[in-house]
């Protein structure tokens, strides 16, 4: 019998994409290696252990979607499920978990998930709060109490949100627009649903209340979007949200990606730490230099800063997308995805994240796990971290308190947080070695002086800060930016960059630059569909196509680009 060569891939970044597509590549038959800049596994969702016994996600805290979870630790070597359902029946029933564990039994084998309620606290300037929880029925009463004019518009927001969802989320969900024809075949049902005004323009039909608008819009700054750019599409994720709940991983979310990087390493998968890419080496189709972005360019593999090179049949970047093209795939390789384009391209806002300790005090804390505080100004601020790139005299934050779930996070006796402030990236031109402090100050003086945490500059232990120099310089995001492409119109759906290279063949991408978007769903997702690319790309699953398996869709526009499959280049 003759021996067939494995295919090899090697996955720029270890974050929650470059992990996914691992598990992904080794259940299709790959020999991939992860290649990784630091000195462990996440990007993002780094997770830091200080001396002095805190632990702190440096990144997304907020994991919904089980099922996602569940689908990757059930895939075994060589047998991909690309073909399967997105949604079997027994997920779409969408039951809430409401106390207990969360998440599916191959989950359990790897890491306990408990579902956290409320979702979200959400605090007003004015001291009063919302509990956003995805009840219903609590929804109403909280509505009945702050602003009681809006339970009919909240009926009205619920069927039509609901109605984006099912069609954004449950059909469109997983469809890689390639080409334009992918594109133009939705735009109806999306006009006809109103899904291409703005979210907050969105969300003002139905609320009049200030704060109801801001409850039911928030979201998406947990994306990189501002609310008053993203299109209403993105009003879906008050119904993922109120259908598979908001869950939590014991020991942080770096306990979720170690369980990631378990289950890659069982398939056979390789990391390398300290690894970090200089080049993406890219030839024509007969092994010689590209000269000039014109003919056939295909990706060969790497070459590392301390100048290694690794050869493989496939390369996906899990980068930032603009720095991806920008810094590792020559100019002379580069039709589509120009200096001129990359750099034109509205990138997402970045952040301010203070992560602190400090001793409890006389009485409990009045906070819960997730915390969304508002500033005084919503629409004010959102143009200026936006749009003028300025810092504002007052800001809105993200405030975490895992400890509150989780107290092995801390010493005995104490807290672990951190809260997150969203703050103009670096093409501000804001010299944070001299802002950040100022804003840190700021920030623990509010907790303190507002109440939320009394007394918390006389009990903090421990105290440390990352900047928008922190996503530019240590994970390599263009400007600092901290979620890749800004999630406007212009740049959703085909015109977010694309999971599969136009410029270089067997070079494709994967996590919150790529299709779908930011979050750390659409990033499982993106891996999703980026191996679906490659399976069809090399023969693998005939029966999937880029978007969706064959014969699995319900409806004809959710076919996409239809392109001849690549194969292995020798």
């Amino acid at each position: 019998m003759p021996h067939t060569r494995r295919k090899t891939a090697l996955i720029i970044g270890s974050g929650f994409g470059g992990l996914s597509l691992g598990i992904r590549l080794q259940s299709l038959g790959f020999d991939t290696t992860i290649l990784e800049k630091l000195d462990g596994p996440g990007g993002r969702a780094y997770q830091k252990r200080t001396p002095d016994g805190y632990v702190f996600d440096m990144g997304p805290t907020v994991i919904t979607v089980p099922h996602f979870i569940e689908e990757l630790f059930a895939l075994e070597r060589d047998r991909g499920m690309l073909a399967e359902p997105d949604y079997p029946a027994h997920v779409l029933t969408g039951e809430r978990v409401r106390e207990g564990e969360s998440g599916g039994p191959r989950t359990r084998d790897y890491v306990r998930l408990v579902p956290i309620l409320p979702f979200y606290r959400i605090y007003f300037d004015d001291g009063t709060y919302f509990d956003y929880d995805g009840d219903p029925d609590s929804t109403r009463r909280q509505i009945q109490a702050l602003a009681p004019a809006d339970l009919a518009g909240y009926e009205r927001f619920h069927r039509d949100a609901k109605a984006i969802f099912e069609r954004g989320f449950l059909e469109l969900g997983y469809t890689h627009f390639g080409d334009p024809a992918t594109m133009l075949r939705v735009v109806p049902d999306l006009l006809k649903l109103d899904a291409v005004r703005t979210l907050f323009s969105f969300t003002s039909k139905y609320f009049q209340s200030p704060k109801m608008r801001q409850v039911f819009s928030f979201e998406t700054l947990l994306v990189g979007g501002n609310p008053l750019s993203v299109p209403a599409i993105y009003a879906m994720i008050h119904f993922v949200e109120k259908t598979w709940g908001i869950h939590y991983a014991v020991g942080g979310t770096g306990a979720l990606v170690r369980a990631f990087v378990q289950k890659f390493e069982e398939l056979g998968g390789r990391i390398e730490y300290g690894a970090e890419v200089e080049d993406i080496l890219v030839t024509d189709d007969r092994g010689r230099p590209v000269r000039a972005p014109v003919g056939k360019r295909v990706a060969r593999g790497v070459r590392l800063k301390d100048g290694r090179e690794r050869r493989a049949d496939i390369v996906v970047s899990n980068g930032d997308w603009a720095n991806t093209y920008l810094r590792l795939v020559p100019p002379q390789a580069r039709l589509i995805n120009t200096d001129l384009r990359v750099k034109a391209a509205r990138q997402s806002m970045s952040l301010l994240v203070i992560y602190f300790g400090f001793r409890e005090g006389g009485r409990p804390l009045d906070l819960r796990h997730h915390n969304i505080i508002l500033g005084p100004r919503y629409e004010e601020l959102l143009r200026e971290i936006f749009g003028e790139k300025v810092l504002g005299a007052d800001f809105s934050q993200y405030l975490h308190v895992p400890t509150l779930t989780d107290p092995a996070l801390a010493p005995p006796g104490h807290h672990a947080a951190y809260t997150l402030v969203p703050v103009p990236h670096n093409g501000s031109g804001l010299d944070w070695e001299v802002e950040g402090p100022k804003l840190v100050d700021k920030v623990l003086a509010f907790l303190e002086e507002r109440g939320y945490i009394p007394g918390l500059r006389g009990r903090l232990t421990h105290l440390e800060y990352i900047t928008p120099d922190y996503f530019e310089g240590t994970l390599d995001s263009y400007l600092g930016n901290a979620f890749g492409p800004e999630p406007i119109l212009a740049q959703s759906a085909y015109f977010r960059p694309h999971n599969r290279s136009e410029d270089v063949r067997n070079l494709y991408l994967v996590g919150a630059g790529a299709q779908p978007g930011a979050g750390t769903p659409s990033v499982m997702m993106s891996a999703k569909m980026t191996a679906r690319l490659i399976a069809r790309d090399f023969g693998i699953h005939p029966e999937v196509r880029d978007g969706v398996p064959e014969g699995k869709a319900e409806r004809p526009d959710q076919a996409s680009e239809d392109r001849e499959p690549a194969g292995v280049n020798p």
